[in-house]
């Protein structure tokens, strides 16, 4: 399986998929097209015998940061079968080790699915942010959940409500990436991590996999519903019409007329 038309690239080399999100003049902003791939490209390395761990990466400059609001404007999800929430399920349902290699930003949709991977990794240059409230919106991907369990309530109510950025040291102190690594040597660093766990049993490695996210599975998919209805609803609202036009206009939002 190997598909290096842009915007997602995929690549399997030694039993490692390699996903890509290429996008870089957009800042790896990701499309409702980009989930559908992302997507199939997820439900493809399921099926295909020949891979045994799943590695997600963006760019070196950048992971992703998250939605392209201009595309999200033009084509708004409309319900649970809208292509992000596919990618989603999708990616909460990965039976095969998922890594994650982040450089730059990782922004909103690129903080949360990392929560849905088994081991997560960047360099000095990673940042991390929820903006989720700076939009109008509310926390998707279980993540209201998911990353109270990960790094603490105090801190997941502070990333969530403030929306601030989290860099690369603060992340691996909160637990939300498993090892820092230098922008130099990360790329090498993360394949011999993927290259050992797929030279592992793989009928072992996927049972330990379910075993260690049997006791979040009857959650997720019901919070992951919940917050989906929420957030679909909070996007029709003038809250979120006036961040996201304010982003697209390069204005600064005016919540004063909301209570």
């Amino acid at each position: 399986m190997t598909n290096d038309s842009a915007p997602i690239t995929t690549h399997v080399n030694d039993r490692i998929l390699r996903i890509g999100i290429a996008r870089p003049e957009k800042r790896n902003a990701l499309t409702m097209a980009m989930y559908d791939a992302l997507s199939a490209a997820l439900e493809a390395a399921e099926q295909d015998q020949q891979v045994r761990v799943i590695l997600l990466h963006g760019t070196a400059s950048c992971f992703t940061s998250g939605n392209d609001l201009s595309d999200f404007a033009k084509h708004p999800p409309q319900g649970e079968n809208s292509p992000v929430f596919r990618f989603l399920r999708t990616i909460s349902q990965t039976t095969k080790p998922l890594l994650a290699m982040v450089s730059g930003p990782a922004v909103g949709i690129g903080t949360t699915l990392l929560l849905h991977c088994d081991l997560a990794y960047a360099d000095e240059t990673a940042r991390f942010q929820l903006p989720f409230v700076n939009l109008g919106l509310c926390p998707e991907a279980a993540s209201s959940y998911l990353l109270p369990r990960r790094i603490g309530p105090q801190r997941a109510t502070e990333m969530l409500l403030l929306g601030e950025m989290v860099d690369a040291a603060t992340a691996l102190e909160y637990g939300l990436i498993n090892q820092l690594f230098d922008s130099a040597t990360l790329e090498n660093q993360v394949l011999a991590k993927a290259a050992r766990l797929a030279a592992q049993p793989p009928e072992s490695v996927r049972l330990t996999k379910s075993l260690l996210k049997a006791q979040h599975i009857p959650f997720i998919a019901d919070i992951m519903r919940k917050e989906g209805e929420l957030f679909l609803q909070q996007l029709a609202k003038p809250e979120a019409q006036e961040a996201i036009n304010a982003f697209l206009q390069g204005r600064k939002a005016d919540f004063s007329p909301f209570s």
